[in-house]
């Protein structure tokens, strides 16, 4: 098991560069980053028309050989939200207490998945009500941090969204 993996759930219509962002950030600091799709191998296209090429299928993801998750928004999240996979994957970090960073659309998951209730966190504007209404406690910050939880709210929130991820990655003994 390479202990510096970090997995990206992503879904088709992707934000782009709440991806990408990140994911740099994650291999500058000497992590490596995992790209997960509903299939290994396959072109996952953003929202504003970047091509990422998904690394492993959703099925064959053990979340023990990953130390973080990240969830970018956009539309993915909505695409992927109601599958059985995505969601025990989602369920298994936060039983693991591993961290978990979701942007912009990205807790839609973390709602389907029933993971939100009594936690603190942030999200987009539009998804707010969905979030309080999943029992979260809604904070409007550009980083929200509960615990394992790492949550930003849009695009110019990235900076402080991957850093607050990146010194979660080096705090990880």
């Amino acid at each position: 098991m390479d202990s510096k993996k970090v997995l990206f759930l992503v879904g088709e219509e992707f934000e782009d560069i709440e991806l990408l962002y990140p994911f740099y950030r994650v291999m500058e600091e000497g992590f490596k980053p995992v790209i997960a799709w509903k299939e290994a191998n396959s072109k996952v296209i953003g929202k504003h028309g970047y091509t990422v090429i998904s690394d492993i299928a959703f099925k064959d993801v053990r979340p023990e050989d990953y130390i973080a998750l990240v969830i970018p928004g956009g539309r993915g999240p909505e695409h992927i939200r109601t599958l059985e996979e995505v969601k025990n994957i989602t369920r298994k970090f936060f039983e693991l207490k591993k961290p978990v960073a979701a942007i912009c659309h990205g807790p839609q998951i973390l709602i389907s998945a029933n993971l939100v209730k009594g936690r603190k966190l942030t999200s987009v504007n539009s998804i707010k009500d969905d979030v309080i209404a999943a029992g979260g406690i809604y904070v409007d910050n550009d980083v929200v941090v509960d615990e394992n939880l790492i949550s930003s709210r849009v695009p110019s929130d990235l900076p402080a969204f991957a850093s607050t991820l990146i010194k979660a990655l080096k705090s990880i003994k």
